[in-house]
């Protein structure tokens, strides 16, 4: 995990639905920090800032530095809310964390070296993007990386094939061997062309 996030909060008085509009009117966003030894305290964050951060990919699996006043928190991710039809963020749930609490955390799967494949004429398809990981926060990792290099047509990657960062595991395979899904596979540039071919020739019978 590299780089260090830094997201400013004020402490807010006010709850409820109509002081959340209010704040939202005047470009805020309610949120609220919970978890540790410490009381769950309400909080606003100014949606401009909020905005750009969220831009970045890698703020979302990170430790985050949650500057309160004077006092900075260390906290994750939990939920975040947005609006149906803008995207906007409504609301932000942080978990405060130390070194070496376990959390759980979806993290994005990135995949490496696809042109080799394209390159053979076969197409990659993707049946993840993410997966949910356990770990200590020390340990949180940004992403996982994906080599797709050496796959050819029918070959799959399955969870349990995945190059895991030490003290990491994943959440599904802790369920036992029938949760190892598959998380990218290579199919013939050819298969698509054939099932339509085939389901052609059944419609003309």
């Amino acid at each position: 995990m590299s780089g260090t996030f830094e997201i400013k909060a004020v402490v807010r008085e006010e709850h409820g639905k109509g002081a959340s509009r209010r704040l939202r009117r005047e470009q805020k966003v309610p949120a609220v920090i919970y978890g540790g030894t410490d009381k769950p305290q309400s909080l606003s964050l100014e949606l401009r800032e909020l905005v750009k951060a969220l831009e970045n990919e890698a703020f979302y699996s990170h430790v985050l530095d949650v500057k309160i006043g004077d006092n900075t928190e260390k906290a994750i991710i939990m939920d975040l809310q947005r609006h149906p039809a803008t995207g906007v963020p409504m609301h932000i749930d942080f978990e405060r964390v130390s070194k070496s609490t376990i959390i759980h955390k979806r993290i994005p799967l990135h995949f490496i070296n696809e042109e080799v494949v394209a390159k053979t004429g076969a197409n990659i398809q993707h049946v993840a993007s993410e997966v949910e990981v356990t770990c200590s926060a020390d340990n949180l990792p940004e992403f996982i990386e994906v080599d797709v290099a050496k796959l050819t047509a029918g070959s799959v990657i399955h969870l349990s094939e995945l190059d895991l960062p030490e003290g990491v595991t994943l959440v599904e395979l802790n369920k036992g061997e029938s949760h190892d899904a598959p998380v990218v596979s290579v199919v013939s540039a050819n298969a698509g062309a054939d099932e339509a071919e085939e389901e052609t020739e059944e419609a003309s019978e």
